[in-house]
């Protein structure tokens, strides 16, 4: 295998055959390609797409790259839910634990945040001992005993998805469906699941900003992995503002915290953590009806049940075992909080939400770089949502920044990326279809 005829041939358009596919990410696993070579395979791919066959081979040479998970000795459906990524989105966080809680068995692999999405690992790493790329065995014992495990691709599982991964977020290749469907699906068949759902973002936060695209990308996702014996579906969700009132990481967690105690009630965040929670339960057979599957998520919450088992998973991966108790003790709060005041009298009309994300870089909560070290505290809370009518001068977030200079120009930013006029706008809704 040459790899640089295998770019060749994609960069000019051909179709790659399974065998030209596998043995270009075998040598990516093994670490026999440069990040140039790895860079511009994923730029032609980017350039030329892929046929539904290429993806599948891809998708299966990635997954096929390391080990596949087995959970032959537990009793519950093996199911997770994966996003494509937005600003605010912590549902991952929530909606692990209230599955678990509702009978399933939640091995979520999440990953960190790409171009200006936040990530999942990113947020849990603010908390204190968390550990992120536990072994196999412990892995194994939390998702038995806890009923659900948030944690990184491990050496092992997947290696040639941890790779072009990183290489695609410093190459603006992130927004390719064919390497988007390998990426998530690859790691998802290599979970070992039984069903899957998935998040598809749409908006000017999202990585696919058009609704047909956003469709496509569903639908592809759909087809590649019910075609490889996982039970999946899609709901393309609205992302033309932050998801939770928060953007950052431990500002995320925190939300995430106020959520499992029901802090969060009637929120666009609720509305989409219920309705995954409901998805999932339906498409492993726990529940029959969505409405039945959301009655079992509300309790699970309600109860502190799904609280609990947050606060067990943490526990056992290493966290602090206080932590829902006592969130101040171990979330590192930045050391300047400055409101950023609405520039108008009106009302919330609009939001660049990528902007928002950008803004959360800026202060040092992303990475330019995958070497780059993330300031955890940063980023911005108490987000008032869209379609909100404020006077001028009244705060529409606070933001979260490592000194005063960093935090005069997030607020600059942000008023910047808001758009207020003098009639109530029109939504959208927050869950746009299902698939």
């Amino acid at each position: 295998m040459i790899p640089q005829e295998i770019i060749r041939r994609k960069r000019d358009g051909d179709e790659l055959d399974a065998a030209e596919i596998s043995s270009f990410i075998a040598a990516l696993a093994a670490g026999q390609l440069s990040e140039g070579q790895i860079g511009a395979f994923a730029m032609a791919v980017w350039f030329k797409g892929m046929s539904r066959a290429e993806i599948v081979a891809l998708t299966l040479a990635m997954a096929d790259s390391g080990d596949r998970l087995q959970w032959a000795d537990i009793d519950r459906p093996i199911a997770d839910k994966h996003s494509t990524g937005g600003v605010g989105d912590n549902v991952s966080l929530m909606l692990a634990p209230i599955a678990a809680a509702c009978g399933l068995a939640v091995p979520m692999i999440s990953g960190r945040g790409l171009g200006h999405t936040g990530g999942t690992l990113d947020k849990l790493e603010s908390i204190p001992g968390y550990m992120i790329t536990p072994d196999a065995d412990l892995f194994h014992k939390v998702v038995k005993e806890a009923g659900c495990a948030i944690i990184g691709q491990t050496g092992s599982l997947a290696p040639a998805d941890g790779r072009l991964y990183a290489v695609r977020d410093v190459t603006a290749t992130v927004d390719s469906i064919p390497l988007i469907t390998a990426s998530i699906l690859s790691k998802k068949l290599a979970a070992g699941l039984e069903t899957l759902v998935l998040d598809v973002k749409v908006g000017n936060g999202a990585f696919m900003a058009d609704r047909g695209q956003a469709e496509i990308l569903a639908q592809s996702l759909v087809e590649v992995a019910n075609g490889a014996g996982v039970k999946t579906s899609a709901l393309i969700t609205d992302m033309n503002q932050p998801l939770a009132d928060s953007a950052g990481n431990a500002v995320e967690m925190r939300n995430c915290l106020d959520f499992l105690a029901g802090r969060k009630k009637s929120t666009r965040l609720e509305t989409v953590v219920l309705a995954f929670a409901a998805e999932m339960l339906v498409k492993s057979g726990v529940a029959a009806l969505p409405d039945e599957a959301e009655g079992m998520a509300r309790q699970a919450l309600s109860s502190g049940k799904a609280a609990e088992v947050f606060a067990r998973m943490v526990s056992m991966l290493g966290g602090p075992a206080d932590l829902i108790e006592n969130p101040d003790r171990y979330l590192t709060r930045a050391p300047v909080e400055k409101p950023v005041p609405a520039a108008r009298s009106g009302w919330l009309a609009a939001c660049d939400a990528r902007g928002i994300g950008v803004s959360v870089i800026d202060l040092g909560g992303g990475r330019r770089h995958p070497a780059d070290r993330i300031d955890h505290r940063v980023g911005f809370s108490e987000f008032l949502p869209l379609g909100t009518c404020v006077t001028a001068g009244e705060p529409i977030a606070l933001v979260h920044a490592a000194d005063d200079a960093a935090a005069e120009r997030a607020v600059a930013a942000l008023t910047a990326h808001y758009r207020i006029t003098e009639e109530k706008p029109e939504l959208t809704p927050v869950i746009a279809g299902l698939i």
